[in-house]
């Protein structure tokens, strides 16, 4: 077959199936056995509850791809499969970012995170909003337009605000909604502050293809009286556009996932501007982003020549449209996204000139990230604050970090040297003794061992034993006296936007972490960084994926971290909930790497809190 007749025939497949998975581990295997096969390429989500996949290819391997799945199990003969036929990807940058470079399959507790917090009570999907055709959806837009506008109907858009912003339905007489979230994760807290404009009201919600609405109208009902009217567009604005070519109710362009950015009907008519010069603009293809928050924004092609700094409209709103003079570029901006980060980001800004490029760290200037930092075992403030001088620097305009001690002060311990016995000589030399008391800074720790006193001691101590790098694992008491220790340490020097571990710090970050709901009110955070983390054995950390948002800064295998292994904290990063972690491993030691591209990725987790 020919190149050329080969690219005629790639296709785009969107599909998602709520339904319980029998065997993961099985289903797992056939799509890395079936995808790889036909050379697929995009992303493939696999969780207990059921599927979501974005994945393109020829055609025709496509086509078998469905058919095998519907042969592999019954589950899957009811699914929407939306199929279509499309260009060949040729932008390796939008490629890139989309995933459609190469195959992703990976396990998730949820499809979708509705929240980035653990929700009081999590929705059942099995009582989501009941599905309208495309042609049943029109229709009810259409006989509520014709009534009054008091008719009793709302339009609830569940996407992100950069997708609105090229493509949204319009019915003159029936009131649209769109909450203007950042992320899809944000939209719980929106339905939570605006349940007013829904209770009493037959709700029509509608999205990219379906599945971010069954989450979303699920938890609606779950709000009980007053919400049980909850409809949704079954396959989405695809299907729609699909029954109604010329776009029907739905005005300007689809914002899709995948290397073609956005479809549209028949109707060439652009809703999208430029946030610069305000002319119609709807092309994402260069990836304009805010200098802030890192969001897609649209600048047309001429005036990207003239500025490169931009703030979004959600930024400007939370005040952080700063003067241009304070804005000071340094190095290489960053102008990509990995494919997870990009599901989290949205559009439409204001513009700043561009500037000279300085040696500043970055242009958010405007707020500071305070992050509370805990140290690890037998160290103090004073010496991590020491060892995280360079990581400070690095980050200095974006944080400000809090360092204190940890409640249990430890005795001073000393390990006499071990001497080679000479045969020369009747005896060894005497080992040097230790130094006078007064030259050493106390020590503190969040875990001691059970047998623990309590007693710094006023004199050097022994050690028991040769140094035992398995020690951390027989620390496990003192943990209610640490978080009491926090808990006022929030209330006097707070707030804090995140805290930071490190080794026995991470262990005592990560139960807070666990803990983040039944905290709330007393230690409020919004995410947690473990470096050279281990997960303790207690019952918090046992309680299901932890949501909190976190980033694990770890040695890789080759690594030189000869304290915490690997793997032990590769598994306390496997408690928590994929899509809202993100991890970092290094071939450096017991440390937190400073630099590229290790510092770059540490920035781009933390600018999503700005």
């Amino acid at each position: 077959m020919s190149e050329e007749k080969d690219r005629e025939q790639y296709g785009v497949l969107l599909y998602y199936n709520y339904a319980e998975i029998p065997d993961l581990n099985n289903l797992l295997t056939f799509y890395h056995s079936n995808c790889s096969s036909l050379n697929l390429r995009g992303r493939v989500r696999l969780s207990s509850h059921g599927v979501n996949v974005t994945v393109g290819g020829n055609f025709s391997s496509l086509e078998s791809h469905i058919e095998a799945l519907k042969a592999y199990n019954s589950l899957f003969h009811n699914t929407d499969f939306k199929l279509a036929t499309c260009h060949h990807p040729i932008n390796d940058k939008v490629s890139q970012e989309c995933g459609f470079t190469s195959l992703s399959i990976r396990i998730v507790d949820e499809l979708v995170t509705l929240s980035s917090h653990p929700l009081s009570k999590a929705p059942d999907v099995s009582n989501a909003g009941r599905h309208l055709s495309a042609l049943d959806f029109h229709s009810s837009l259409h006989n509520a337009n014709n009534e009054s506008p008091e008719s009793g109907l709302v339009l609830l858009d569940a996407r992100n605000l950069y997708e609105t912003r090229i493509g949204k339905f319009h019915v003159p007489n029936v009131e649209t909604l769109d909450p203007e979230v950042r992320q899809y994760s944000d939209l719980s807290s929106w339905i939570d502050d605006n349940g007013d404009r829904l209770k009493g009201k037959n709700i029509l919600m509608y999205c990219t293809g379906g599945i971010r609405c069954e989450m979303a109208s699920a938890y609606i009902k779950s709000k009980g009286a007053g919400f049980e009217n909850v409809f949704q567009l079954f396959g989405g604005i695809q299907r729609y556009l699909e029954q109604f070519p010329d776009g029907g109710f739905f005005k300007g362009k689809n914002f899709v996932f995948d290397h073609r950015i956005s479809v549209g009907s028949s109707d060439a008519n652009v809703i999208g501007t430029c946030l610069i010069c305000q002319s119609s603009f709807d092309d994402y293809t260069t990836r304009c982003r805010c200098t802030y928050c890192r969001m897609l924004v649209l600048v047309c092609h001429s005036c990207q020549n003239e500025s490169t700094v931009y703030v979004c409209e959600l930024c400007q709103k939370q005040g952080k449209a700063v003067k241009s003079t304070q804005l000071i570029e340094n190095g290489e901006s960053k102008t990509s996204l990995s494919a997870s980060e990009f599901h989290n980001f949205s559009s439409d800004a204001i513009c700043l000139p561009r500037l000279p490029r300085g040696d500043g760290d970055d242009p958010r200037t405007s707020r500071k990230l305070r992050i509370l930092c805990l140290h690890g075992f037998r160290q103090n403030a004073s010496s991590f604050k020491g060892r995280t001088a360079s990581l400070a620097k690095k980050l200095k305009k974006i944080t400000e970090f809090v360092f204190i001690d940890a409640p249990h002060e430890l005795p001073f311990i000393y390990q006499p040297p071990m001497l080679e016995p000479n045969v020369n000589c009747a005896s060894s030399l005497p080992s040097s003794p230790p130094p006078p008391l007064e030259n050493c800074k106390k020590k503190f720790a969040w875990f001691v061992p059970p047998n623990f006193d309590g007693s710094s001691g006023v004199d050097w101590k022994v050690a028991d034993g040769p140094f035992d790098p398995l020690q951390y694992q027989q620390q496990t008491d003192g943990y209610d006296i640490s978080l009491s220790h926090l808990k006022n340490v929030f209330s006097q020097e707070g707030p804090f936007d995140g805290i930071l571990g490190f080794s026995q710090g991470a262990a005592m970050t990560a139960l807070i972490s666990a803990l983040q709901e039944e905290l709330k009110g007393e230690m409020d955070f919004k995410f947690v960084v473990l470096c050279s983390g281990f997960a303790l054995r207690m019952k918090a950390m046992e309680c299901g994926p932890i949501k909190c948002p976190s980033l694990h800064i770890f040695g890789n295998e080759h690594g030189k971290d000869r304290q915490i292994a690997n793997q032990i904290s590769k598994e306390l990063a496997s408690l928590y909930n994929s899509d809202c972690s993100a991890i970092v491993e290094h071939d450096s030691g017991h440390i937190i790497p400073t630099r590229p591209p290790y510092i770059d990725e540490i920035k781009d987790f933390l600018s999503r809190f700005l």
